[in-house]
This record gives structure tokens, sequence and C-alpha cells, in this order.
């Protein structure tokens, strides 16, 4: 039993695993000294390992409250600004100490900034080819101007005396014979709020919540050659509240798609239909632009387009963030509509035949076959594979057995 128990602490070993070991081990000593004496090897391994974490822990902690910069970092930002501060030591949770010495309140205290809020702000894609600016109403919460985010009265606003001031209360819960567990939770009395109002002395505007809602207009600034999904950001618009700094406001662009172009980068794609005529002996095609101007895409007659072909037009495409002078290209992707079967008379096709380039001619032997092209029905296609599952489903029936299908005429 020890043995188990050792061993799962060793691996995670912390300053109250020592305390509750210590304790298992004065009562294993009274049942079985020579167990105890057995695995003495194991259980100096964890004291070793759980002293040796402590030590680092009260170190960093020291270090930080011995430096007046460090120390201030730390009162602004907690333990993520130590981090980006640059203070060493490389521990997954150095701070943890204070929890250990004041509580684990603190930490709580500590968080000075507010949640971001992110909305999602529908565009089109000639928003972000042209640049736009859009009005966006928002609610979000103020801190209340008539108790000046007190709450209440001056001097009506008095520390908790359940949590005493921390907001949170800890509660020491047995879990076997020497082992205890500690559980924080929010203190049902204050609400996490570590101070309470009398309800006499409340403000009438915020009830004693010491914020509003209120309805903010922002102007969302799109500029040109912005992307779907780009982030646009309102640095201390978010939500306030007494104590801490306002979060931001996140607007996220989602861009709606176009009818004729496609986004692909900075390039712009787009499918052209053209008829045979004009694959052959050139064209010229009015195209639309997104900011409203006409180009006109020519090919020369003798220059051959084929079907699937692709070409590009440079600097037609969308406009580069933060280079709005600067474009990407314009791909245009050709679909050939060709003529319908007998559009041309006998003699006609004769002369257009003479026109094209020859065909090849194919020498017939006895060995080939003539066979005939028919137009290909996708409906036809799938009956005749329902009806091939049919008769393998047939040749698989055992003989001297008949299926009977009944109809009814309604």
């Amino acid at each position: 039993m020890l043995n188990l128990f050792v061993e799962s602490v060793g691996s995670r070993a912390t300053g109250t695993d020592v305390i509750i070991l210590n304790k298992f081990i004065s009562t294993s000593a009274i049942l079985s000294v020579n167990i105890t004496f057995r695995h003495l090897d194991v259980i100096i391994l964890v004291l070793k390992r759980a002293i040796s974490l402590q030590f680092k822990q009260i170190s960093q902690a020291y270090e930080v409250l011995s430096d007046a910069k460090k120390r201030d970092l730390y009162d602004k930002g907690g333990e993520q600004a130590i981090k980006e501060g640059g203070s060493g030591g490389g521990f997954g949770s150095p701070m943890d100490i204070f929890d250990m010495f004041f509580g684990g309140g603190g930490r709580m205290q500590r968080e000075r900034r507010g949640k971001n809020v992110v909305h999602q702000l529908s565009v089109n894609l000639e928003d972000l080819y042209n640049g736009a600016t859009r009005k966006l109403a928002l609610q979000k919460n103020v801190i209340c101007d008539k108790c000046e985010g007190r709450g209440g009265k001056k001097g009506a606003v008095e520390c908790c005396p359940n949590c005493r001031g921390t907001g949170m209360q800890i509660r020491i819960h047995q879990i076997g014979p020497g082992m205890v567990q500690q559980i924080q939770s929010v203190c049902m009395e204050c609400q996490g709020h570590g101070e309470r109002i009398s309800p006499k002395d409340r403000c009438k505007s915020c009830n004693g919540r010491k914020i509003v809602r209120e309805k903010k207009i922002l102007e969302v600034h799109i500029d040109k050659g912005m992307k779907d999904g780009q982030k646009i950001t309102f640095h201390g618009e978010g939500d306030q509240e007494p104590g801490l700094e306002p979060g931001d406001i996140i607007i996220v662009l989602d861009q709606k798609d176009n009818t004729v172009f496609t986004r692909r980068g900075e390039d712009l794609f787009m499918c052209m239909d053209i008829q045979l005529v004009e694959a052959l002996c050139g064209f010229q095609k009015p195209i639309s632009t997104l900011d409203n101007r006409t180009i006109i895409i020519t090919s020369q007659p003798g220059s051959i387009i084929k079907h699937g072909d692709i070409k590009c037009v440079l600097n037609e495409g969308m406009p580069i963030y933060r280079r709005p002078y600067e474009k990407g290209r314009l791909i245009i992707e050709f679909k050939v509509n060709f003529p319908e079967s007998g559009f041309l008379s006998s003699d006609k096709l004769s002369l257009l035949e003479k026109l094209l380039p020859e065909r090849k001619e194919v020498e017939e032997s006895e060995e080939m076959d003539q066979v005939e092209l028919l137009d290909f029905d996708p409906a036809q296609e799938r009956r005749r594979h329902y009806n091939g599952e049919a008769y393998e489903d047939d040749e698989h029936h055992p003989r001297g057995v008949h299926r009977i299908f009944f109809t009814w005429d309604w």
C-alpha cells in the first residue's frame, strides 16, 4: 500500500505531498516498520524531488520580490508579464509560491485586463477592393457615472468579512487518514468581488453593479487589399470594469462570394465563355472591374484560344494590402462554346474542311470493326447499372425458389 502511494506521489511531488507523506509514514510505521524501511530509498527520492521543486519556486519568488522592476511588472501583468519581460528560471509555474503563501486569491486579483470582444462583419469583394467605412452599433459595459464605479455611496462599500476581500473561499476537505484537499471557490457572500454594499446604499443607476450598458457606434475602416478573416482591433474599446484595463473589440471580416470574380491571394480569377469563331478568329470582350471601370480583353486574329486555356492580365487583380497602388493579376479561364450539330449545310461544311488543317486519314483493315458513336445519357447508365445488379442477384438465388412481385392498380 505504501509502495503504491509513494510511486504515485513521486512523479508529481509538491510541498503538500511532502506533508501528506510524512503523516502517512508515521501511521504506517506503527503498522509495519519493515515496509517503511524497505521503501526508504524511494521515500528519500520523493523528498528530494519535493524539496528541490519548492526551493526553485522560492528562489524565483525571491528574485521577483527583491527586484523593484520585476515586482512592478508582476503587479501590472502577473506571471505572463514576468515571462515576456525576460525573467529567467524556465520553470512551468514559478509564481505558484505566492498562491501557497497568500491563499490562492492573489492571482485572480492581479488579472488587470478585461476580456476581448469579437464581432463578425460581413463585407463584399468590392469593399475589400476599393476600401470602405462601415458603422457598427454595439452594446458594451461602461463604468457607472453616477457612483463613479463604486456601486454605492462614498464610504458605503465595505470589505467582505467572509473572504476578507480576496473574493475566494478556501475549504479544507479530508480525503483520507492524514490526507487533506484544499478546495478554492468563488465567495458566495460577495460573488467574488471581495466587498459588499448595503441594499439601501446601492447606486440607483447601476444597482450596485458598478457598470451600466451603453450603446457604442464604431467606425470600421476597411483598407484596400484586406482579406477574408482579417482582424481589425479597437484597443481599449471592450467592456469596462472597475480596477481592470478594458479589453479590445476585435472585428473579423467575413467576405461574401462574388458572382464573377473569385479571390486567390492577390489575384482575381474568372471564367469567360467565347464562341468557336472567337476562339479561332480573335475577339474583343469587355469586363466590368470591381471599381466600376471597363477593360477590353483582346485576342488577335490567328491566336487560337483552346477550351480550358488560362490567360492573365497584369495589374488588374486585388490591391496589395498597405501597397494599394500595386495589384495582383486577373486570371481568366476560357470556355469555348461549340455550335450545335447541323449548323452548316453540306456544301459549306466541305468549304470549311478545306479551310481547316487536314485531318489524318485512317487506313481500314479487315481486323477493324465499325462502331456507332452515341450521346452519353447518365440516367440510362444508372438504369443499366441497377438492372445489372438485379441480374446478379437473380444468379445468386437458389434454384427452385422464385421471387414473386405483386402490383396493384389503384
